[in-house]
């Protein structure tokens, strides 16, 4: 079968660097867009050094947000640098940079300069706390917005130091943001002809993540807590150890409740005051998980695996990454993929009539395709 490419006769030209920008010509390399990359000559994004480990000449870090682009190198504060940017967007459909606010504007590379001699242009900006405000003009970086938006303050567990989310889930989320906006105004554009200005940030991301909590503490008054594997809205919703590891339980409903105290041998647990309802078992949480972990930690993972699954109480143990990729479950998707020198990387997780769109391509070498850039 062909991939599926649904973006092809896209061009993008990127000019980002570490995971942001990167992430988003990713996804619309793996659509099947024309991405070309570009770097600073000698040293190229700063993600290629990223490591160890290293494969294909970059680490792998760098190699699983850049495959299947192509990559050019210019100098923007050279005499024919900006020449060679606008030379490059004049015959793309969408430019994506990760600049500070107003440095585009003074390398000559704004929206106003792109566009006015391609108004088809969709151009797209990445930056920390966006482009207004005091703090419009510091860098940022995903560990930073996980801090300042909120994020950290409610993950790990209470009374221990903050930690970040184990992926730069902010960086990521971004480049996602900067695609819907960009497929938005695709479509403008077929109606217009014109191109838009998109703009988003990593503040404004890490926001977009606290959805659910700033409400919560609007109402409540309440600033929101950390609690480990769980939620605060429901319970018992978390991870408990047993034997050999850890294993998530999500009961969620007061039916599923009623199931898992059956499995855990305590069916009067749903009749127990403290219990009934899941406002209840939130109220108790500490007593009831702490009940729950006992049991648990007397049995295998295994064990509670198969009890849980056969009366319906969603579950799942907490597997390391070595057992992610080899699950027949991962497999049965035909998500991953396989680079040189032994790296494997995951495509995208999405269908489209029951195809996986994506592309097979490698990591370009720095400046693999200056033959683009005009002289």
């Amino acid at each position: 079968m062909p991939d599926l490419l649904p973006l092809k006769g896209i061009t993008v030209v990127e000019l980002g660097h570490s995971v942001a920008a990167p992430y988003t010509g990713l996804i619309f390399a793996e659509l099947g867009a024309e991405v070309i990359k570009i770097e600073k000559p000698g040293s190229g994004d700063d993600a290629r050094g990223w490591g160890p480990p290293f494969a294909e000449g970059a680490g792998t870090m760098f190699n699983a947000l850049n495959r299947h682009k192509k990559s050019v190198t210019i100098d923007l504060k050279a005499a024919d640098g900006v020449v060679q940017v606008r030379a490059l967007t004049d015959e793309a459909d969408i430019f994506v940079q990760n600049l500070r606010p107003g440095q585009a504007e003074g390398y000559g590379i704004g929206p106003a300069h792109l566009q006015s001699s391609n108004p088809r242009l969709i151009y797209a900006s990445v930056t920390a706390y966006g482009d207004e405000g005091p703090l419009a003009d510091r860098p940022g970086y995903d560990p930073l917005m996980q801090a300042f938006g909120g994020i950290m303050s409610v993950t790990g567990e209470q009374g221990r130091p903050s930690v970040r989310v184990g992926t730069s889930i902010v960086d990521m989320a971004t480049g996602m943001w900067v695609v819907v906006g960009a497929l938005a105004a695709l479509n403008t554009r077929a109606q217009t002809g014109k191109g838009s200005v998109i703009g988003t940030s990593l503040y404004e991301t890490a926001l977009g993540w606290m959805a659910y909590h700033a409400p919560s503490y609007a109402v409540s008054k309440e600033l929101p807590q950390k609690h480990g594997s769980g939620i605060f809205t429901v319970a018992p919703y978390q991870a408990f150890n047993a034997t050999d590891g850890e294993i998530i339980v999500a009961a969620g409903n007061d039916n599923l409740f009623r199931k898992l105290a059956g499995v855990l041998g305590h069916p009067e647990w749903p009749e127990d005051a403290r219990y009934k309802t899941n406002r209840d078992r939130v109220t108790h949480r500490v007593g009831l998980c702490g009940e729950i972990e006992k049991i648990m930690a007397g049995q295998s993972t295994t064990h509670w695996m198969e009890k849980l699954e056969a009366v319906g109480v969603p579950c799942a143990p907490v597997q390391t990454m070595d057992r992610v990729m080899s699950h027949p479950q991962t497999l049965a998707l035909d998500i991953l993929r396989e680079g040189g020198e032994g790296a494997t990387y995951f495509g995208l997780p999405l269908r489209i009539d029951g195809q996986r769109p994506g592309r097979n391509e490698p990591t370009p070498q720095l400046g693999a395709d200056n033959a683009l850039l005009k002289k």
